[in-house]
């Protein structure tokens, strides 16, 4: 699909507010709301929109601990990547996990209740679990920017 510069205002508005009516978006973007609406639909068909989600305050509902983890695994297990990503989707504790370069296979971004429960995560789930080598923890001190917005004028110039 060739975006437009209409189509990544309207990409620009919903990442700022998911919630914005069609009514308000169209007005925001300078189109009627049936041309707008058409649009927003052509965008989620595509899959350029894949969902849309409430941003939760995890220290508001209790998950103080968050971390990044670093996971290195024994290449002479067999089938350590299956396992270990068949584990991961079992662990409410990991939000975010990634297949990195460098020396870890693995990062994974943890929330926790707290240091203990954080302990008994890695110790119970991550330690246990066929083929881990080692585990290098980064606990978060204080966040300094956290988003998923993608910026629209970071979008390459094939999709301009």
């Amino acid at each position: 699909m060739q975006l437009d510069p209409v189509d990544f205002k309207i990409l620009q508005q919903l990442q700022s507010d998911g919630r914005i009516s069609n009514q308000e978006l169209a007005d925001k973007v300078f189109l009627s709301p049936s041309s707008c609406l058409r649009r927003v639909r052509m965008l989620e068909e595509a899959g350029i929109i894949h969902h849309y989600c409430a941003v939760v305050d995890a220290e508001k509902v209790g998950l103080e601990v968050d971390a990044f983890v670093q996971v290195t695994m024994r290449r002479d297990v067999e089938q350590w990547h299956e396992n270990f990503s068949q584990a991961l989707q079992q662990w409410p504790e990991v939000i975010g996990s990634y297949i990195i370069t460098g020396d870890a296979n693995y990062l994974l971004r943890v929330r926790a209740r707290n240091l203990k429960h954080y302990s008994s995560f890695v110790l119970e789930s991550l330690y246990k679990t066929p083929g881990v080598l080692d585990i290098r923890s980064n606990i978060v001190l204080q966040t300094l920017k956290d988003t998923r917005q993608i910026a629209t004028e970071l979008m390459t110039d094939q999709q301009r």
